[in-house]
């Protein structure tokens, strides 16, 4: 775990804040992405039977709601396994809660907590991302929710500073990736960090270089993201979801309908030390969907063997331009994050085999158990009643 506490960010605010005003229950924070919404629930476990005498009946079927669910409507789920106890938020002792629903579906989300009585709360939500001038609006009128905006990339940093502090084993890497025999998931010691790069994975990518708890930069970013990923394989395959798309690259071939430099050169390329399974293997494809300019090769493959070519091309790209950005800043641990990363062990551990591959073993690539959640929590943690 890091020992960087108290830490403070560039807004200025720290853990340890005096603050005057503690803002009401129910506490959330809220990432809205262009994909996918994480919402996140602060449970308090240390409320005193005075406190529960006074509680509104609607904000402790709003708690009961939450936290004995696994699945919201159709598309509401809570992560489970991501569940946090004992943690100390505002000088409370509670759990933290983690659920997500796709951002399409933020109407009915609203819906949903408006038929649970969220609109006789009058309440303050604190959010981040794109959608959190989108909707707010929506929010207000719908569950009478004020939105507290806080920067994006403020919030994902200190977000991940407080979980990875409070879990002993939120970060990892793979160990042999490329056989499935022997690969192994290996909890990382990350409690001398500085400096290390964040790629951030959702619908688009950021790329950020850190420095210290309260000094980093944006140094690059990508448009071909998570959402790229998702609306090709739509497009090639009809499916209809990641967890769709995931699950039919998990079974596919990509060289199928990649062109590796076997294709090309009949085998290896010796000279400049490229391997004929390339494609398959690093950051440098020769030629991404490069059969599919054959009538008879089109013929031959199939939805999964599409979705997977999308996959890979896209985690090649991610990863060939979070290379450059590791030796253009002489950073050798590269921390992936995003809920791009969610269910998908093809791309962790792509990107963990061609980071060590083609540094020579002196990048890491590093990931972490709370994947996309982080810019949630960020912001619940800078969460204060006052104006913004």
């Amino acid at each position: 775990m890091m020992d960087h506490t108290p830490f403070t960010m560039m807004n200025g605010s720290t853990d340890f804040d005096d603050r005057t005003e503690v803002p009401s229950m129910p506490w959330f924070g809220m990432d809205i992405g262009g994909t996918l919404s994480k919402l996140v629930y602060f449970e308090p476990k240390d409320i005193t039977p005075d406190e529960a005498d006074a509680e509104v009946e609607t904000l402790k079927n709003i708690r009961r709601y939450l936290t004995k669910n696994s699945a919201y409507g159709k598309t509401g789920h809570r992560d489970i396994h991501l569940e946090m106890d004992n943690v100390v938020i505002r000088g409370r002792t509670g759990a933290l809660h983690f659920i997500r629903f796709p951002t399409s579906e933020m109407d009915t989300f609203l819906e949903l907590a408006k038929s649970k009585g969220m609109a006789n709360l009058v309440t303050t939500v604190c959010a981040t991302g794109g959608g959190a001038y989108k909707f707010e609006d929506n929010f207000k009128k719908e569950v009478n929710m004020r939105l507290r905006k806080f920067d994006e990339l403020d919030s994902l940093i200190k977000g991940m500073l407080y979980i990875e502090t409070n879990n002993p084993k939120e970060c990892y890497f793979w160990s042999n990736p490329t056989e499935d025999d022997h690969c192994e998931k290996c909890y990382y010691d990350f409690s001398h960090p500085y400096p290390f790069l964040i790629v951030n994975i959702g619908s688009g990518v950021s790329i950020l270089a850190v420095y210290g708890p309260d000094s980093y930069k944006r140094i690059s970013g990508t448009s071909l993201g998570g959402g790229t990923f998702l609306g090709l394989c739509c497009l090639l395959t009809g499916c209809n979801s990641f967890e769709e798309a995931i699950c039919l690259a998990a079974g596919g071939d990509n060289t199928r309908v990649d062109k590796l430099v076997r294709d090309i050169y009949g085998g290896d390329y010796a000279r400049f030390g490229l391997p004929g399974d390339l494609v398959a293997s690093s950051f440098f494809a020769v030629h991404s969907f490069g059969h599919m300019n054959s009538k008879e090769k089109r013929a031959m493959v199939s939805k999964e063997d599409l979705a997977r070519a999308t996959l890979v091309t896209i985690t090649n790209n991610i990863g060939s331009i979070a290379r450059m950005c590791a030796l253009n800043e002489k950073i050798e641990r590269v921390v992936f994050v995003g809920n791009f990363l969610r269910v998908n062990p093809i791309s962790m551990k792509l990107l963990a085999h061609a980071m060590d591959y083609w540094s020579k073993g002196t990048l890491k690539a590093l990931f972490l158990e709370h994947e996309g959640y982080f810019g949630a929590v960020g912001c619940l943690l800078d969460f204060e009643s006052t104006d913004s």
